[in-house]
């Protein structure tokens, strides 16, 4: 029972925390809007009991929908950054919403630019203000709530050290970048029996189960469902694929339907639709960007300002990749791709400005227009990319079943240097779940990675060998 009373608390505080940012970034708003109800109420409504209830109402529910669905409200779950990256685009949203809401309920459009200066004036204050909240009710959960003690149940031993020899057993390490969460109290192989991991669940909050036979692996989570422990594990390609299976209830046993059709041609217009909208509205809004790093580029080294990458997208038709050119121009003289590395000395001065906040990728947005890309998709891979992964993981192939994107799942959930299975694995679930509103969290989720560092971390002196030997 302890897993359920640690449980409980958790969400009674996250829910606590919740409340008090709903309350304050309300009560910010409502001295707002009351000091303009008193500067401009005319006819007296606006004073009105029902209309200063109903105003502060839509405003902490509009807040609450918001907050949630960016996951800024997830204290002691995600990274700080995370967080702070989340309420800073809820209270953006909130606060441009309220002015559209503002001006409907005065009746009175010519308000707009008195609402406007009064909300940015209330987004920075809000912001400074619930971040330095967010980051102290942060502290405090970690302070209260000592991260889960987790046994990790992994290979053989054999397998292990052949994993360790190859540096490979990295890749199931990956809680130890939450210290905060997570705690690798003891590792077992499945070489010892169940019997001895079962002895030693009671002793845990939590299982993380890697990449191990199924047979065992569904004896653990039978055995873990009975003891009420919450269970990890990193899930094979099939899991992906069955993940969004439908139930059908024709018989007298529990079916499971996989359709394996991909995106439906209904959202593939919308989607299409889209994408030119945000391709054309992009290439307005940033065109003095493009103008002055296109200068910047051309002053630099007088080189070409465009750096052109023949990628694979749907089908596995190539294309050229239009990119702003961010290293020399002979970066790859000897014809053979070399990913950038962390300190690379082929990035330009320009390039090391562009490079981490992915203006180099605005060209894309032709690409866009063209067909060629998606705003949202699998993140196009270069030929002799593709070429090598597949071999490696046949699989590979199904990332090509749509168009690929400017930004994407393994983008935004992952890191710049991610594996190519863990890529595989997160672009299946966007193909498997595809939805807009699925677009939609994976665009909001791509202004928040702007912000981190380790979303374009280049690639380790061990990677760009492997990537070296294609």
């Amino acid at each position: 029972m302890k897993n359920h009373n640690g449980l409980e608390k958790k969400y009674i505080y996250r829910g606590f925390c919740t409340a008090i940012l709903a309350v304050l970034v309300t009560a910010m708003f409502f001295f707002v809007w009351y000091r303009f109800a008193e500067e401009n109420n005319q006819t007296g409504h606006l004073l009105g009991y029902g209309n200063l209830l109903m105003s502060a109402g839509i405003y902490i529910a509009v807040y609450l929908f918001i907050g949630r669905a960016l996951k800024a409200f997830r204290i002691g779950v995600d990274r700080k950054a995370n967080l702070l990256a989340s309420e800073a685009l809820t209270l953006f949203l909130l606060n441009a919403l309220e002015t559209l809401i503002s001006c409907a309920v005065t009746g009175q459009f010519r308000f707009f630019p008195d609402f406007l200066w009064r909300y940015a004036l209330l987004f920075l204050v809000q912001l400074v203000v619930t971040c330095v909240l967010t980051n102290y009710m942060v502290n405090l959960y970690r302070h209260i709530f000592p991260p889960y003690q987790v046994l990790e149940i992994c290979k053989t031993e054999d397998e292990m050290s052949h994993a360790a020899s190859m540096d490979a057993d990295r890749k199931i390490r990956f809680m130890n970048d939450r210290p905060d969460k997570y705690h690798i109290a003891e590792v077992m192989s499945v070489d010892g029996g169940l019997e001895a991991i079962f002895d030693k669940l009671d002793d845990f909050d939590a299982v993380l189960i890697n990449d191990i036979p199924s047979e065992i692996k569904n004896d653990i989570l039978k055995e873990c469902f009975n003891r009420d422990i919450r269970v990890y594990f990193t899930p094979k390609i099939s899991d992906i694929i069955s993940k969004n299976s439908e139930d059908i209830n024709l018989f007298d046993t529990p079916l499971y339907l996989c359709r394996n059709a991909g995106i439906k041609p209904i959202q593939l217009m919308i989607k299409r639709v889209c994408d030119c909208i945000i391709a054309v509205l992009g290439l307005i809004i940033t065109s003095p960007i493009f103008l002055v790093v296109a200068i910047a580029i051309k002053r630099e080294d007088h080189g070409p300002v465009f750096y052109r990458q023949k990628r694979v997208t749907i089908g596995g038709r190539v294309f050229e990749m239009l990119k702003f050119r961010s290293m020399i121009v002979d970066a790859e003289k000897d014809g053979r791709p070399r990913p950038a590395g962390e300190d690379d000395d082929r990035i330009t001065k320009v390039g090391h400005r562009i490079r981490p906040v992915r203006i180099d990728e605005l060209p894309q947005l032709i690409n866009i227009l063209r067909g060629d890309m998606s705003v949202v998709g699998p993140r196009p891979e270069r030929v002799e990319h593709v070429a090598k992964y597949t071999e490696e993981i046949p699989e590979f192939v199904y990332r090509l079943k749509v168009k690929g994107g400017l930004t994407g799942p393994a983008q935004v959930f992952g890191r710049y240097n991610t594996d190519a299975l863990n890529k595989l694995k997160m672009d299946l679930f966007y193909i498997t779940n595809y939805s807009i509103l699925l677009d939609l969290q994976i665009l909001f989720e791509t202004i928040k990675i702007l912000v981190q560092k380790e979303s374009t971390a280049g690639f380790s002196e061990a990677r760009q060998e492997e990537m070296h030997d294609l």
